[in-house]
């Protein structure tokens, strides 16, 4: 029984008290009332050039997990199975560059590598960027009479 109660308040009554919130909100904004909307900063270059760098690397991250996956590690003759279709270990693997060999055939997709180099010097690149124009921009900040 408590657990039909539980799975109810779960099921109903959660998103109901969420929804009525939410519109609750939306009303209030659109009426005027509520708290003012701070200005919105505009996005410095520096900044830009930041929020891709993050962005690579994250997606760097990302590709790197995928193309481990094809990867041996607690049964190394599993992943020439999943991999080639070839029940045998390895002939050789490595994390970087991502590699798996199995039978003289390489399993992991031919684009993972290339991928994790444009991205890796994408996000250096723009890591250089976004510091050079931020040291830059502070620089014209702090000189008087510029």
């Amino acid at each position: 029984m408590a657990t039909l109660v539980g799975t109810v308040i779960l099921a109903l009554a959660l998103p109901a008290w969420a929804g009525i919130t939410f519109v609750g909100l939306v009303r209030t904004r659109r009426e005027g009332g509520g708290l003012p909307r701070p200005p919105r900063r505009r996005w410095s270059p520096a900044r830009k050039c930041a929020w891709l760098a993050v962005s690579a690397f994250v997606a760097g991250g990302v590709l790197h997990l995928y193309g481990m996956s094809y990867l041996p590690f607690l049964f190394p003759e599993d992943a020439c199975w999943f991999g080639a279709g070839v029940k045998a270990y390895p002939d050789s693997s490595g994390t970087l560059p991502v590699s798996l060999v199995c039978r003289g055939r390489e399993i992991v997709p031919w684009w993972v590598n290339p991928g994790l180099l444009a991205l890796a010097v994408t996000g250096t690149t723009a890591t250089a960027a976004s510091v050079t124009l931020a040291v830059r921009a502070r620089g014209q900040k702090t000189v008087p009479g510029a």
